[in-house]
C-alpha cells in the first residue's frame, strides 16, 4: 500500500486556494464601502478632575446600587486607555459598571515637548496623589481602590508603597515586577540601551520608535502573519470593523515623556529596583514590603510583554498577608478583549473586592 506524503499539496488544490483568495479580495471593496465608524469607547463618561492635559474620568453607572468605594483604574503611558472600553462586547468598564462597580479612569494625555521634563514623581505623586485625593474628597472615604494595569500597575505599586493609608485594595493587571527574566525579551534589549544617549537626542520619545520596537518582539505574526489572516475577513463587515478598531488602537500612541522614559528604563528594566529595591521616586525610596493593603495579581499566561514569572514575583515582594493571584489563559491584549476574558475577569474583580469591602 502506497503511503500518503505528509505534505498534501495538489494542483486543484492550489487552484481552490486561489479562487478563494480571489474571491476574499473581490469581495474586499464592498466590505470597506460597508465598514461603519470604527471608533472606540462602549461606556459614557464625563471629566469630573484635571491637572494639565491629565484627565480624570468618570464612567456613567448603570446600577443604582454602587460600591461605596470606587475603583481608580491606571493605565500604561505607551497606548491609549480605552482598550479597556473598547467596544461594547469588548469592554473591562462595561463588565464592571454591570456589577455595580463605581469606576474612574485617570487618561494621561498626549505628550508635547512641554511635558519633556515630566519625572516618573509626576506621575506618581502629582497626578496619581491628585486623582486619588479628589476621590477620597468626593466619595467621603479615606482610601480608594486602585486598579493598575501594565505600566500602569507599576505606577500603582509604586503609589500604594509611597501611600498605603490611600489605598483600600490594590489590583493589578499584567504587570511586571520582575522586569529581569530570563524569558522577557524586551527587558534582554533595553537593557543594553544608553538611555541617556537615546533621551538626551532624541527629547521625548516618538511613539513609532515604541511601537515598532513592540512589534518587533514577535516580527512575523505582528508584521506579516495578522495581515495575511485579514484575507479570511475581507468578506465580513463586522470583523473587519474589529479588526480595524484594534489596529487604530495600536497605532494610536503618545510620545513618551523623555525624563520619565530615562527614569522607568534605569530604576526597572535595567536596575530591576523593586526585586533589588533600588527605585527612589523624588526623594523617597520604594519598598513593596509597605504594600500591606489586599493585593489581586492578574497575569496572562500567554503574555510576550510581561511572561508570567515577571509578575508572579510580587507574590515574594509585597509586604500584605492578603494575597491573590488570577492566572488567565491568554495574551497581554487578550485579557482585555478576549470572549472569555469578558466574564472571568470582572467577575474576579468584583467578587475579590466585595469579600474586602468592609
Amino acid at each position: 500500500m502506497k503511503s500518503k506524503s505528509p505534505i498534501d499539496i495538489t494542483v486543484e488544490g492550489i487552484a481552490d486556494e486561489v479562487a478563494k483568495v480571489q474571491a476574499k479580495l473581490g469581495a474586499s471593496l464592498g466590505t470597506l464601502r460597508n465598514v461603519d465608524n470604527f471608533d472606540y469607547g462602549a461606556s459614557e463618561k464625563q471629566e469630573v478632575w484635571r491637572d494639565g492635559k491629565v484627565v480624570l474620568y468618570r464612567y456613567t453607572p448603570v446600577r443604582k446600587t454602587l460600591s461605596r468605594v470606587p475603583i481608580l483604574v491606571s493605565y500604561a503611558l505607551v497606548n491609549r486607555p480605552y482598550m479597556i472600553d473598547l467596544q461594547d462586547n469588548r469592554s473591562l468598564v462595561k463588565g464592571l459598571l454591570d456589577r455595580g462597580e463605581d469606576v474612574y479612569l485617570i487618561d494621561w494625555g498626549y505628550t508635547d515637548r512641554s511635558d519633556k521634563f515630566l519625572t516618573l514623581e509626576d506621575y506618581i505623586q502629582r497626578f496619581l496623589d491628585g486623582a486619588v485625593d479628589f476621590l477620597r474628597a468626593r466619595h467621603k472615604v479615606d482610601a480608594v481602590n486602585v486598579l493598575g494595569i501594565c505600566q500602569g500597575g507599576v505606577f500603582s505599586l509604586c503609589y500604594a508603597a509611597l501611600n498605603p493609608s490611600k489605598v483600600k485594595n490594590l489590583i493589578t493587571m499584567v504587570t511586571p515586577v520582575d522586569f529581569q527574566t530570563p524569558d522577557n525579551m524586551l527587558s534582554n534589549w533595553t537593557r543594553e540601551l544608553d538611555v541617556d544617549l537615546f533621551v538626551d537626542t532624541m527629547g521625548n520619545i516618538p511613539a513609532d520608535v515604541m511601537n515598532y520596537s513592540y512589534l518587533m518582539l514577535k516580527p512575523f505574526r505582528l508584521n506579516m502573519q495578522k495581515y495575511v489572516g485579514m484575507v479570511d475577513i475581507m468578506d465580513n463587515p463586522e470583523a473587519m470593523t474589529d479588526f480595524l478598531r484594534m489596529e487604530k488602537w495600536i497605532f494610536d500612541s503618545p510620545d513618551q515623556a523623555g525624563e520619565a522614559f530615562r527614569q522607568f528604563v534605569k530604576f526597572f528594566y535595567q536596575g530591576n529596583g523593586f526585586v533589588n529595591k533600588d527605585v527612589d521616586i523624588g526623594d523617597r525610596p520604594v519598598d513593596l514590603d509597605d504594600v500591606t493593603m489586599p493585593v489581586l495579581n492578574i497575569y496572562a499566561e500567554q503574555d510576550h510583554l510581561v511572561p508570567p514569572d515577571a509578575s508572579r514575583r510580587m507574590k515574594e515582594l509585597v509586604g500584605t498577608r492578603d494575597y491573590t493571584e488570577l492566572s488567565f489563559k491568554g495574551g497581554h491584549i487578550g485579557i482585555y478583549v478576549s470572549s472569555r476574558a469578558q466574564k472571568e475577569v470582572p467577575d474576579t474583580i468584583h467578587h475579590w473586592l466585595s469579600q474586602r469591602s468592609v
